[in-house]
């Protein structure tokens, strides 16, 4: 588990990339094109959404992710319309955009190891 600093610290580099460079929202999974249909929102709105995250909304990271081979990946969750997202994020490669392999409603429960209750 990433410390609230180290949280915090990747977050700001994750916008600040994100501002710079955008972001890529891997659609290629049904359940990332079915959450805009889900949540009733836009792509811009859902990069909105990963803009927004702050340090009690982390999950659980840095992670190896294997399947991709884009180390690490960063598990962060919120609440949309009601609902709970499941949201994972990486840098990516440097000089390119950050990398969200992972944006749809939690298929379990999240725990949040930064919130206060």
């Amino acid at each position: 588990m990433a410390t609230r600093n180290e949280v915090e610290k990747y977050l700001t580099d994750l916008k600040q990339k994100i501002k710079f460079f955008g972001i890529l929202i891997w659609d290629d999974r049904s359940k990332n094109r079915q959450a805009l249909l889900d949540l009733e929102i836009s792509p811009s709105q859902r990069k909105d959404e990963i803009l927004k995250l702050q340090p009690e909304n982390y999950m659980q990271g840095p992670i190896d992710e294997k399947m991709h081979g884009i180390l690490p990946m960063w598990v962060f969750g919120t609440m949309i319309k009601g609902k709970e997202v499941y949201i994972k994020v990486s840098m990516g490669v440097e000089n390119s955009q950050a990398v969200c392999i992972s944006f749809h409603v939690a298929e379990f429960e999240m725990s949040y190891p930064l919130k206060t209750k």
